[in-house]
């Protein structure tokens, strides 16, 4: 994408009309999401409303919100007034006086292509429903030359480790085809509290549907429901920390009686096979085995106990975190295998349950 003439893109959209050349990066959207996209700041009802009265033209022509753009594509933008230009039209105040803070977070890989990083627990991938900014606002806002930076797939806000950020939109199309056609293998670690009488098998398949929902806080949560959206998660034990009335094997750990948790806890990998809003914890939670520390699925009770100040096994946070990622690469077509280690909190938490007498 490139402007036509020499004044900048926060001056042109401010001042006068901007007409912006379609380049290979950005062929392929819809104008919508173009214009949401390079027109930082404006309302998006304000983004719809230039779209649907014609000021936004392609090639002199008018377009409706759907149009996908062509490589060589000329668009005009008319006069908006942005969250930083200190204009009111509509702009709400929140959003003017809106300031990301860049940040950078630990790098698994990165070319031309695409950006791997290791997401923490408590930060959300995005902004919206509350949450002002989040990992690709922050990252953009620190990388202010980058031309194309999209998120792939999402993460939970408490959920730590791999995420993938596209770097052009050919990537980005790629790995969407990936994740729709489950042409990758993700996989998750998660330590639950043990279901009653223990998790007994290697392995686990879950095919469970599920259904999302609103409940009356207005929050999102997702249910197990027959009329739900096919789900498949195989679950592979890791590691068992037993309870002190458990017989245990050479591998076990026996722990100390822990309030919610008479069977004691087990460390599981989860490979998802379909990527479900929530799939993994309330597949868990399906099996009586929910997330230590899931504020949303888990034993409340249990989490209260495991964050107070001087617990023994402690956490403060929910155990998952995307631990292991293949992909092919989009532009190589190469095999690319990624791994996350671990968060320090989580390492501890597991060093407290193999020290348990």
């Amino acid at each position: 994408m490139k402007e036509l003439g020499k004044m900048s893109r926060q001056q042109a959209f401010a001042d006068r009309v901007a007409m912006i050349e379609i380049d290979d990066e950005d062929a392929g959207q819809r104008i919508d999401n173009f214009l949401l996209r390079v027109c930082k700041g404006v309302p998006k009802s304000h983004v719809y409303r230039i779209l649907r009265s014609g000021e936004v033209r392609v090639n002199k022509g008018r377009i409706d919100a759907t149009y996908r753009l062509v490589c060589g594509d000329i668009v005009r933008v008319p006069p908006v007034r942005t969250a930083t230009n200190g204009g009111q039209d509509g702009v709400d105040a929140t959003l003017r006086n809106a300031y990301v803070p860049p940040a950078q977070f630990p790098i698994l890989f990165e070319d031309p292509h695409l950006l791997v990083i290791d997401k923490p627990a408590g930060v959300a991938v995005h902004g919206g429903s509350g949450v002002s900014h989040g990992v690709i606002e922050q990252l953009r806002a620190a990388r202010p030359d980058a031309r194309f930076l999209e998120l792939v797939h999402r993460l939970d806000r408490e959920t730590s480790g791999i995420l993938m950020l596209a770097k052009k939109r050919a990537a980005l199309t790629h790995l969407h085809a990936q994740l729709r056609e489950n042409q990758t293998d993700k996989r998750y670690l998660a330590c639950v509290r043990a279901p009653e009488g223990g998790w007994r098998d290697m392995k686990r398949v879950v095919k469970a549907p599920l259904h999302k929902y609103v409940n009356a806080e207005g929050e999102r949560r997702v249910s197990v429901d027959p009329e739900g959206q096919a789900a498949h998660t195989v679950f592979t034990l890791m590691e068992r920390f037993r309870g002190p009335d458990t017989r245990t094997g050479d591998a076990d750990v026996r722990l100390p009686a822990i309030a919610g948790a008479p069977d004691g806890f087990v460390l599981v990998e989860a490979q998802l096979k379909t990527g479900r809003t929530h799939q993994i914890r309330v597949h868990l939670a399906h099996l009586d085995a929910p997330i230590a520390g899931d504020d949303k699925y888990g034993d409340f009770a249990l989490n209260k106990a495991l964050a107070r100040a001087n617990a023994t096994p402690g956490l403060k946070r929910m155990f998952l975190h995307a631990a292991k990622l293949r992909i092919t690469h989009p532009a190589s077509g190469e095999m690319l295998q990624l791994e996350a280690a671990l968060p320090a909190e989580c390492q501890r938490f597991l060093v407290q349950l193999r020290a348990a007498d």
